[in-house]
C-alpha cells in the first residue's frame, strides 16, 4: 500500500466547497465513495453523508448542509473515473433516489472479495485480513443527522473510504491474475443500474413476516394495525420498528382484544404505549371485526410449479457440476450458478449456446466460461 495522507479529511458544507472538490476529484482515476443515512431514527430514510477519497484525501460532504449536492451527478456519470464502494447496493439506490445520481464505471470491493473466494467479505473482515486495520464499529448506528456532528463521527465515516482505492487496486490484480476480472466488471455494471424500489399498492401484510400463518380475520386486523402504525410513523418522524414492534402487531391480530382489560393482559406492549394507544388499538380492531366475512384479505399463496422429473434430474446435474467447479476455484458455488438461475437452464433445456443465452439473467460471463460444459451436462441427462 502506498504511503499517503489518507488520514486528512475535510467536512464539505456548502456549494462552493463541493464544486472545488468535484474539481479535484475528477481528474482522478478512482475515488473512494460511501455513504451514511438515517434508517434508524427516522420515518423516511434519507442519506446524511456521502463520503469521498482520493489517493491522498478525503471529503466528507453534508448533504444536510450543501443545497446542491446535484451537481456530485457530473463526477459519478465520468466514466473515465472509477468509483470504488465496498457493498454498493445500498448506496446506489440511495444516491440515486435522494439526488438523481448515476453512477458509472463502479468497482465493488465486497463484489470481488467474493469471486476470490472470501468468505468473510464485510468492510471490517477485508481490511483486517487485507491491510491488518481494526475497524471501530461504535457509531456504525448512530443518529447521522444531527448536528453539528462531533468530530469522531466524521472520522469514523471518512475511515469507511480511507482504505478502499489500495483495497481495490489489490483486488483487482487478484482478479486478474485468476482471470476473473471480467465476470466482477460485468456483475458490477448490472449492480450499478439498481435503484429504490417505491412502495406500491399491495397490502402491508405482503410484507410483514408471519402474516400468512394468520386468518382471514387477523390478517384484516393486522392490515388496520399496519396502516396505523404507518400513519403514526410518518407524523412523529420515527421509523416503524420504534413506534410499534411487529411483536406486538402480530400478538394483536392474533388475539384480537376488544376490551381494555383484555390488551393488558396479553402483555405484549408496555403500559406506556397502552396509556397512549390502546384505545385506538381497541377501536381499530373493533372496526376489522365488523368486516363481512366476503370482504376479508386472504394471503397470496404461492403454488409449487410441477417439476417434471427430467427436469429435476438436470437440475442436479447442473448443481453436481456446479459445485464441483466452485471447489476447485475456492469459490462461493451461488455466485457461479445461483438457485433460481439453474433452474432456469434445466426448464429451458438449451441444445447449444444460441439456447442457453436465451435463458433470462444468464450473464456474459457464465456463457463464456462455463457455457460448453452446461450445455453437455443438458444434452447427457435422459
Amino acid at each position: 500500500m502506498k504511503d499517503n495522507n489518507r488520514d486528512i479529511h475535510k467536512i464539505i458544507e456548502n456549494d462552493i466547497d463541493l464544486k472545488k472538490v468535484i474539481n479535484t476529484l475528477k481528474n482522478e482515476e478512482s475515488i473512494g465513495v460511501d455513504v451514511e443515512a438515517d434508517s434508524m431514527y427516522h420515518f423516511k430514510e434519507k442519506v446524511c453523508l456521502i463520503q469521498l477519497s482520493s489517493e491522498k484525501e478525503c471529503f466528507v460532504v453534508d448533504p444536510l448542509k450543501v443545497n446542491n449536492t446535484s451537481q456530485l451527478k457530473t463526477l459519478f456519470i465520468n466514466r473515465n473515473i472509477k468509483k470504488v464502494f465496498h457493498g454498493a447496493d445500498f448506496d446506489i439506490r440511495s444516491l440515486h433516489r435522494d439526488f438523481g445520481i448515476e453512477v458509472n464505471n463502479l468497482f465493488d470491493t465486497e463484489l470481488a472479495s467474493r469471486f476470490l473466494g472470501v468468505l468473510e467479505s464485510g468492510l471490517d473482515s477485508v481490511l483486517l485480513k487485507k491491510f491488518n486495520v481494526k475497524v471501530d464499529k461504535k457509531y456504525q448506528r448512530s443518529n447521522w443527522t444531527k448536528r453539528p456532528l462531533p468530530e469522531e463521527m466524521i472520522e469514523y465515516a471518512a475511515g469507511d473510504v480511507k482504505y478502499l482505492i489500495p483495497l481495490a487496486e489489490m483486488l483487482e490484480k487478484g482478479l486478474e491474475e485468476k482471470g476473473r476480472t471480467g465476470w466482477v466488471k460485468e456483475e458490477c455494471k448490472i449492480l450499478s443500474m439498481v435503484r429504490h424500489e417505491s412502495t406500491n399498492n399491495s397490502p402491508l401484510f405482503i410484507r410483514f413476516k408471519g402474516a400468512g400463518k394468520l386468518d382471514p380475520r387477523g390478517l384484516a386486523v393486522l392490515e388496520a394495525l399496519l396502516q396505523y402504525r404507518m400513519k403514526v410513523a410518518e407524523e412523529v418522524d420515527r421509523p416503524l420498528f420504534k413506534v410499534f414492534s411487529n411483536n406486538s402487531l402480530m400478538g394483536l391480530a392474533t388475539e384480537k382484544p376488544v376490551a381494555m382489560k383484555n390488551l393488558q393482559n396479553l402483555n405484549i406492549m408496555s403500559p406506556k404505549l397502552i396509556r397512549i394507544y390502546g384505545v385506538k388499538f381497541i377501536a381499530i380492531i373493533k372496526n376489522a371485526m365488523k368486516i363481512r366475512n366476503s370482504d376479508l384479505p386472504v394471503y397470496p399463496r404461492k403454488r409449487t410449479p410441477f417439476v417434471k422429473p427430467v427436469v429435476s434430474r438436470r437440475i442436479m446435474a447442473i448443481k453436481t457440476w456446479r459445485d464441483e467447479i466452485a471447489s476447485g476455484l475456492n469459490i462461493d458455488p451461488t455466485i457461479l450458478f445461483n438457485k433460481a438461475m439453474m433452474n432456469a437452464i434445466a426448464t429451458k433445456n438449451p441444445q447449444n449456446l444460441e439456447d442457453l443465452a436465451a435463458v433470462e439473467g444468464l450473464k456474459k460471463w457464465q456463457k463464456k466460461e462455463f457455457g460448453r460444459d452446461v450445455v453437455s451436462i443438458i444434452s447427457s441427462v435422459k
